[in-house]
């Protein structure tokens, strides 16, 4: 496998699929710089590349789609520093690159809760996703971590429950229902929280608690984190 990032940015182009592309866009993918390359190819080459956090910093850099996707995939997240992570939120220009940074790399440093918080109260469509994306995915990968941790996050869902932007409220939606699927006890403060949501005069509020409280009180989702 090439190791340097031009060697692999040469590499993905060979793989580029201008249809997949095409796709893509259908679902609200940022076409620009994008290759069409699929999300387990990428986890396969990242497997050969290893671990790297200078070959993270230089694949970020090409601007490439799936080279920033393949970087998350490679960074160490030890080695991520607060500087990094807010040059590269700023950098977030599709909701995809934004999930697979924030679910794969951003989500296991030490800053995670606090730029989950952070974020989730910026303007930026994609800084502020990507605070809820955060949030959904340290309730899904931080299995030790005390229901406190996930209980401060229900008064910023609540605050920003009613923007209009589909990729920020369907992520503030995601972070709902994810910590609300961690155990008994937070599925109740989530079901609460979202009832109050749903009280709001706001349409995307409204989507937000009803689609969330769905999945939260179903018998599926019960059966699963019954005490």
């Amino acid at each position: 496998m090439p190791q340097s990032a031009q060697e692999i940015l040469s590499h993905l182009r060979s793989l580029a699929n201008p249809e997949n592309v095409a796709g893509m866009a259908r679902f609200g993918i940022n076409p620009n710089q994008t290759l069409g390359i699929s999300i387990p190819v990428l986890r396969s080459l990242a497997r050969q590349c290893g671990t790297d956090h200078p070959l993270a910093q230089a694949l970020w850099a090409t601007g490439v789609h799936e080279a920033r996707i393949l970087a998350a995939f490679v960074d160490d997240p030890h080695q991520v520093s607060e500087d990094q992570m807010e040059a590269w939120v700023q950098d977030f220009d599709s909701w995809d690159v934004c999930d697979q940074v924030c679910s794969n790399l951003f989500d296991h440093t030490t800053l995670a809760y606090q730029k989950a918080v952070d974020w989730s109260e910026r303007q930026e469509e994609f800084v502020k996703r990507a605070g809820f994306v955060m949030m959904a995915a340290l309730a899904t990968h931080d299995k030790k971590a005390a229901d406190s941790s996930f209980e401060q996050f229900f008064p910023l869902i609540m605050l920003q429950a009613d923007d209009e932007r589909n990729f920020v409220k369907k992520a503030i939606n995601w972070a709902l229902r994810g910590i609300g699927k961690r155990n008994h006890s937070l599925n109740q403060k989530a079901i609460e929280t979202a009832r109050l949501i749903a009280q709001s005069d706001s349409r995307a509020a409204h989507w937000v608690a009803v689609d969330a409280l769905r999945e939260l009180t179903s018998a599926a989702v019960q059966k699963k984190i019954a005490p």
